[in-house]
């Protein structure tokens, strides 16, 4: 880690917060109605729009309501999304006449988009019209996140109110983030991607010619399609030359923008931010990683400034940026070591020179090792799963910190709205130890935390584990499962465990070397997907409304102070033990023990 590095990392922490507090205040006008965006531009098209849809913007819910709101928005959303997948070759906006997905492959990419999962076992600039792109892909990009930051502003009214039986109206809530925050923000991020090179239009795929001509051969065929043979029944091989090269093009940008912003993650190509098109310069790749990360910052202000308190929304940033501080320096440190071995090699001199800077396979040259491991580290403490570099390329060790990040619930900022209400129900948890501890009632923000809300905080921290455990355990017992591996050993368990943590937390990054577009492995992640997504945010709702139910109680010498540095050291140590401690065993199977025989020479 030399002063570069850190540099770099500093650099962008400063620049993520300075964003984070401006945009937190904003996000908070929008949420209230206070904002004049809200009260006096866009109110007017609000009404027209609550008109058609039928809904009542005066009526809130209850968070059962909510809940069964939320359920059936995103059911549809699955159900359209995966008719217009297996409709694309019938409908327009088509021009490369690609054919239906098949049908596990529609049903795996319907749910993950409708997740915020955004995982891609296919090639989309060889599979999906440019409609299925816009319509499908980009509209469920905006949709999944404005369900995200609608569930945590949920929870943050059950702190903030008392006695209440509402907790808002998912209607109007879905409405105002995507008008007033997700579309204004991608507009301007998409222009800044265009004046960096990536590309916006609705062309037909280009070809173009090469500048070195390939020769290679193949068998020759007769009309039947059989293989010709010479007199000895060896094939006979035809030359065969290669001048020209496909270019995809597409609507890239506007999808790239959203897909960053929304921490959704699904690329228009299949190299995702690696492609040059989708990332084309280090200032496109900065801007990628800020607004990742961007909005689930500026929630935590958000939550501080709802519950009346702006420290508490502090707090919770703090132990959020610490972690991701941490994390990036273990990535690049990792990374930047490369692999040990090489050091000694006298023999290859260019494998030697090729790691005498790091680790440099599966990276950018554009983007170095400094940016690929702050992306690394943005993409899976976020619920994002872009990636700007090959994953499955890192060193164990850099291989082990995103992973590990991903399983601790994606809540060092996280997802939008499912980082915020993640590590807030990581804080109930930390009060109630502190409680069980001091022997007290555990208090946060002006309310009780009793039996009911700790039965809910149990459902959420126990089940994404219990999805990505189970998952991995049928994943490598199970032949459909290990058919799919083609790097056996601890690196293979790693890419299986890798797959299921992330389809169950929904960040979509994945290792290379596992087949996954199987119809085992598309029915098991979207399942995985479907109830790491609605499994969690079910009982989060369910502890916004016990919440807003509450009194708030009178701040007491013997209540736990959640506004300072000792809470933040608690809310990580949460974290920490409770998130990675469940993974140990199966950490201890892949990335650790592929150290060690690394090390070991093996």
């Amino acid at each position: 880690m030399n002063a570069n590095n850190l540099f770099q990392t500093a650099l962008f922490i400063v620049v993520l917060i300075g964003l984070a507090i401006p945009l937190g205040r904003y996000i908070t006008g929008v949420m209230d109605g206070s904002s004049v965006v809200v009260r006096r531009i866009g109110r007017p098209f609000e009404a027209v729009l609550y008109k058609l849809a039928g809904v009542d913007a005066q009526a809130e819910m209850s968070w059962k309501r909510y809940a069964l709101a939320v359920l059936a928005f995103n059911a549809l959303g699955a159900l359209a999304l995966y008719g217009l997948l297996r409709l694309q070759q019938w409908l327009p906006v088509n021009p490369q006449s690609f054919g239906p997905m098949t049908s596990d492959g529609a049903f795996n990419t319907a749910v993950s988009f409708v997740t915020n999962t955004n995982w891609q076992d296919y090639s989309p600039e060889a599979t999906a019209s440019y409609l299925s792109q816009m319509l499908g892909l980009t509209v469920q990009n905006f949709l999944s996140a404005a369900t995200g930051i609608a569930v945590v502003v949920a929870l943050i009214r059950g702190f903030a109110r008392h006695t209440a039986m509402t907790i808002g109206n998912f209607w109007v809530d879905l409405t105002r983030i995507t008008l007033y925050v997700l579309a204004p923000l991608a507009v301007v991020v998409s222009l800044v991607f265009v004046s960096q090179g990536a590309i916006q239009n609705f062309e037909s795929y280009k070809d173009v010619s090469t500048l070195q001509v390939t020769t290679y051969q193949t068998p020759k065929t007769d009309a039947q399609g059989n293989a010709v043979k010479d007199e000895k029944g060896n094939p006979v091989m035809e030359d065969h030359k290669a001048d020209k090269q496909t270019i995809a093009m597409g609507p890239v940008a506007s999808q790239e923008a959203i897909k960053m912003l929304g921490t959704n993650g699904g690329g228009f190509f299949n190299a995702n931010s690696a492609h040059p098109f989708e990332n084309p310069t280090p200032f496109s790749n900065f801007v990628q990683m800020i607004a990742m990360l961007v909005i689930p910052a500026a929630l935590c202000v958000v939550f501080g400034r709802m519950v009346g308190d702006r420290r508490q929304g502090y707090a919770v940033l703090a132990a959020m940026t610490i972690a991701f501080a941490v994390a990036c320096w273990g990535e690049i440190s990792a990374e930047q070591a490369g692999n040990p071995l090489f050091a000694s090699l006298h023999v290859d001199q260019t494998a030697s020179a090729l790691q005498a800077g790091g680790n440099a396979e599966g990276k950018e040259t554009r983007f170095g090792i400094a940016q690929s491991g702050i992306f690394t580290v943005a993409t899976t403490a976020a619920s994002c799963g872009a990636v700007n570099n090959m994953h499955d390329s890192l060193t164990p060790m850099g291989g082990f910190v995103p992973l590990l990040l991903i399983q601790l619930g994606e809540v060092i900022f996280g997802g939008v709205g499912s980082g915020l209400y993640g590590m807030l129900v990581f804080a109930l948890l930390a009060v109630f130890v502190a409680g069980l501890m001091i022997g007290r009632t555990p208090e946060y923000v002006g309310k009780k935390i009793e039996s009911y809300e700790m039965k809910m905080v149990a459902i959420v921290v126990l089940l994404t584990p219990f999805l990505v455990l189970v998952g991995a355990s049928i994943g490598v017992l199970s032949a459909a499962g290990t058919a799919g591996i083609f790097n056996p050993g601890p690196h293979g368990f790693s890419e299986v465990l890798y797959a299921y943590s992330s389809a169950s937390n929904n960040n979509g990054s994945a290792f290379a070397g596992l087949s996954v577009n199987t119809p085992f492995y598309n029915t098991t992640l979207a399942i995985a997907m479907w109830f790491g997504r609605f499994g969690s945010i079910v009982p989060v709702l369910a502890i916004a409304g016990a919440l807003a139910a509450k009194k708030r109680i009178a701040v007491t010498a013997g209540t736990l102070p959640t506004h300072g540095p000792l809470f933040v050291v608690l809310l990580l140590g949460t974290v920490v033990l409770v998130g990675a401690l469940t993974y140990v065993p199966a950490l201890a199977l892949g990335p650790v023990v592929e150290h060690l025989m690394m090390l070991a020479g093996k």
